[in-house]
C-alpha cells in the first residue's frame, strides 16, 4: 500500500509552527506496513488543496489529510476534498446535532460558525470525534481511499486509533514494520559506520540507518513481517551491531538518554556523585537532574568559573593555577578532587576549557578541554582526558557535557555495575516524575 500526508495549514509554512502530526502517521504506517511514498504541505487556500488531493489520490492507495476541519473561514479541507472529486458539500443533520449536543454538555449554545463542521462531501463516511467538535471524514475518490482528520493532536491521535488504525490492520495481514535503536556515545560517525559495514551485508544496507548529533550517533534498523518475526530479526541485528560497536553503545532504548543511563547505573551500584564546572557553566549538572529520581545520586555540582572561586570553592592550590593555568590537567584534576571532598560524593567529574570564540592561545586553541573523573574510594585512580573540540561555542561546551557523562557511565561499568538492573532503573526514569 502506497500512502502520502498532505498537512493543512498556513501557519505550518512559517518558521513557528512544526508539522508534527505527520510524524505521528508515519509512524503508524510504519507500523502497519504501508510504504510513505511522501510528505506535502499546502496553505489555507482550497484550490491547492484541491490540486494536491487529486494529485495524490492519483498516485497513492492511502492519503492521510490533517487539518483545515474547524469551524473558521480558512479552515478549507472540506471545500478542498469536494472540489477535487466533483462531490456536492451538504450539511449533515446528524453530525449537526452531535456538534451541538456537544456544546450543551459545556453549558454553551453552539455558534453559528460551527455549523460548517457539518459540512459533508457526497459519499463521504464521518469518523466520529470523540476529543472534539471536528468530525474526521473517510470517502474514496480519485482511486484511492483519503482520509480527513482535525488538525489538533490529540483528537487526531483519537480518530487514528479509532477509525485508521482498524482500517490498516485488516489491510495488513498480520504483516508490518517495526523499529529498533541503538544509541552511541562519543565515536565519530564516520568510525561508527567503518565498524558497522559488516551489518549492511548481512542484513541490507536498506535495513539500518546511521543518525548524527553531537556527541551522539543513533543506529536506527527496520524489520518486516509478521510480529514474531519482526522481533526476532530485530533482536539478531540489535545484537549484531552491538557486537561491532562495542561498549560505546550505551542503551537500546529510544527514550533513554546518557545522562539516565549514568544515573541508572549509579542508582544500580549505590553510588552518588558530584559535578565541578568551568567551561559548561552548570550543563552536566543540569542534563542530570533532567532525569527524576537525580536526587537519589547526584548531590550537587560547582560552577567555579573564575580562578577565585576554584580556589575557594573546590580547594585549587594557587600555585596549580599560576604555573599551568586554569585549562590544564592539574587544575581538572584538583577540581574533581575538591568536588569529591567538599561536596561528599563517591565519584565527581570536572571540566574546564577555552568554550571560545576568544581566549584560545597557540598552545590552548579553542575547543581545548580538559576533564577529570575521580572516585569511588579513597585511593582510586583518577582518569583524565584532553580533548580539541570542533564547533562553536555552543558546540564545545555540549560535546564537554557528553564527554564528561560518558566518562561517568564507563567508570561505572568498570566497577562491575550490572547493566541489566541499570537498564532497568533507566527505563523507569525515563518514564517517572519527581525531582
Amino acid at each position: 500500500m502506497k500512502a502520502a500526508i498532505l498537512a493543512v495549514g498556513s501557519e505550518l509554512l512559517g518558521t513557528d509552527r512544526l508539522d508534527t502530526n505527520s510524524l505521528r502517521l508515519a509512524a503508524v504506517l510504519e507500523r502497519h506496513g504501508a510504504e510513505l511514498v511522501g510528505k506535502e504541505v499546502v496553505g489555507d487556500d482550497s484550490g491547492r488543496i484541491a490540486a494536491a488531493l487529486g494529485r495524490l489520490a492519483g498516485e497513492c492507495d492511502l492519503v492521510l489529510v490533517t487539518g483545515g476541519l474547524g469551524p473558521t473561514a480558512d479552515d478549507l479541507t472540506r471545500e478542498g476534498a469536494a472540489e477535487a472529486f466533483g462531490l456536492e458539500l451538504a450539511l449533515d443533520e446528524t453530525v449537526l446535532g452531535e456538534i451541538e449536543e456537544r456544546f450543551h454538555s459545556f453549558g454553551r449554545a453552539m455558534p453559528e460558525v460551527n455549523r460548517r463542521q457539518a459540512l459533508v462531501p457526497a459519499g463521504a463516511e464521518v469518523l466520529p470525534n470523540r476529543r472534539g467538535t471536528a468530525p474526521g471524514l473517510r470517502l474514496a475518490a480519485g482511486g484511492a481511499t483519503l482520509f480527513l482528520f482535525p488538525g489538533v493532536p490529540h483528537e487526531l491521535d483519537g480518530l487514528v486509533a479509532a477509525a485508521l488504525e482498524p482500517w490498516l490492520a485488516e489491510r495488513g495481514g498480520g504483516g508490518g514494520i517495526e523499529t529498533g535503536v541503538l544509541k552511541v556515545a562519543c565515536l565519530p560517525e564516520s568510525e561508527v559506520e567503518e565498524r558497522i559495514a559488516p551489518a549492511y551485508g548481512e542484513f541490507g544496507r536498506e535495513a539500518i540507518s546511521v543518525l548524527a548529533r553531537p556527541g551522539e550517533i543513533e543506529l536506527r534498523f527496520r524489520a518486516a513481517g509478521t510480529p514474531a518475526e519482526r522481533r526476532a530479526r530485530l533482536g539478531s541485528i540489535a545484537a549484531r551491531l552491538r557486537a561491532l560497536v562495542g561498549r560505546a553503545v550505551f542503551t537500546g532504548e529510544a527514550e533513554e538518554t546518557l545522562e539516565s543511563v549514568a544515573g541508572a547505573l549509579l542508582a544500580a551500584g549505590g553510588r552518588t556523585l558530584a559535578t565541578a564546572e568551568s567551561c559548561t557553566g552548570g550543563l552536566v549538572a543540569e542534563r542530570l537532574t533532567r532525569v527524576a529520581g537525580s536526587s537519589g545520586w547526584f548531590v550537587g555540582g560547582v560552577v567555579a568559573y573564575s580562578n577565585e572561586l576554584k580556589c575557594r570553592l573546590l580547594g585549587v592550590a594557587e600555585e596549580l593555577l599560576a604555573g599551568h593555568g586554569a585549562v590544564s590537567e592539574p587544575v581538572a584534576r584538583a577540581m574533581a578532587e575538591g568536588a569529591r571532598a567538599r561536596l561528599g560524593a563517591d565519584l565527581a567529574i570536572a571540566i574546564t576549557g577555552i568554550a571560545g570564540p576568544g581566549g584560545g592561545t597557540a598552545d590552548k586553541p579553542v575547543g581545548t578541554v580538559h576533564l577529570a573523573l575521580v572516585g569511588p574510594g579513597a585511593e582510586a585512580e583518577i582518569d583524565h582526558r584532553l580533548v580539541r573540540l570542533p564547533g562553536d561555542r555552543a558546540m564545545v561546551r555540549a560535546l564537554s557535557a557528553q564527554i564528561a557523562l560518558e566518562m561517568v557511565r564507563r567508570r561505572l561499568l568498570a566497577l562491575g555495575v550490572d547493566r541489566s538492573t541499570a537498564s532497568a532503573l533507566a527505563a523507569g526514569t525515563a518514564a517517572g516524575s519527581g525531582r
